[in-house]
């Protein structure tokens, strides 16, 4: 296997330039991620398909839908894609690079781990400052156009709010000069989990049944359901900080609520 992948990753630095591969390579690999993944779930609220593991009840509309696939399109081509290029000059000279030998499995997942950690803690606070009322109301409502959250919303954001949580999820590569393909593979992972987190279904086999500190679905959908000075649950991948912080009490209350079956999942929106 790893000849297979280092043939392959052989003929990608042969035939494509530095630039190519870690900005249009990158943008690429990240586009085919996020709909590929995204919109089965667009299609799945649609047609009512395994409708007994949606969170809410309600639907989105497909003119709503249609409308974020639409901002979605603009704001990857008109804001994601030049911040890639503009970039590019900073991991190159913090020692980003995509030739051969490639890193060790054991120093990709190490590295991976670390920029999940450092991801988690710069994200919850610029998620729980992005709730502040001045910020909600000139930046993050957008993002909180969809209360019923379906995947692709997942990017669906002010570009203000683009380029300040973007800025969570490229510290840790920026620091440490990572191999192009730990870049990719990190970029894979963090996308997959962020349309996990908006997807609107909570499945048996969903992560955060089988990882005790992963937060899923469930826990952000929650997020999604309240007020924005009533919230928690900021954080991104992890769910620690708002442990640590108690920014979660009112959803772990209500999950206990839930599990003794005082009252019912959807009336506890008002708490």
């Amino acid at each position: 296997m790893p000849s297979v992948i280092e043939s392959a990753w052989q003929f990608l630095i042969t035939h494509f330039s530095d630039f190519q591969l870690a900005c249009l390579g990158s943008f690429f690999l990240h586009e085919s991620v996020f709909f590929f993944s995204g919109l089965p779930f667009v299609w799945m609220e649609r047609t009512g398909w395994l409708s007994k593991y949606k969170i809410q009840g309600k639907n989105n509309s497909r003119e709503a839908q249609e409308k974020c696939i639409t901002r979605l399109m603009l704001y990857h081509f008109g804001v994601n894609l030049p911040v890639v290029i503009l970039s590019y000059p900073m991991f190159r000279y913090m020692g980003m690079r995509s030739s051969l030998p490639l890193p060790s499995w054991k120093v990709i997942l190490t590295q991976i781990i670390y920029y999940f950690i450092l991801e988690d803690f710069v994200f919850y606070w610029g998620h729980r400052i992005l709730h502040t009322k001045w910020l909600y109301k000139h930046v993050h409502y957008v993002h909180h156009e969809y209360a019923t959250p379906f995947g692709l919303t997942s990017e669906y954001a002010h570009p203000a709010e683009i380029l300040f949580l973007g800025f969570a999820t490229i510290i840790g590569p920026a620091l440490t000069g990572p191999h192009l393909i730990t870049l990719w593979l990190w970029m894979v992972l963090r996308v997959l989990e962020t349309i996990e987190a908006h997807c609107g279904y909570h499945f048996p086999w969903s992560p955060s049944n089988f990882f005790p500190l992963y937060g899923g679905a469930d826990f952000h959908d929650y997020h999604h359901r309240l007020l924005y000075t009533k919230s928690g649950n900021y954080s991104s991948t992890f769910t620690y900080m708002d442990w640590l912080f108690g920014t979660d009490i009112g959803y772990r209350k209500l999950k206990a609520l839930k599990n003794t079956g005082i009252q019912d999942y959807s009336e506890q929106k008002k708490h």
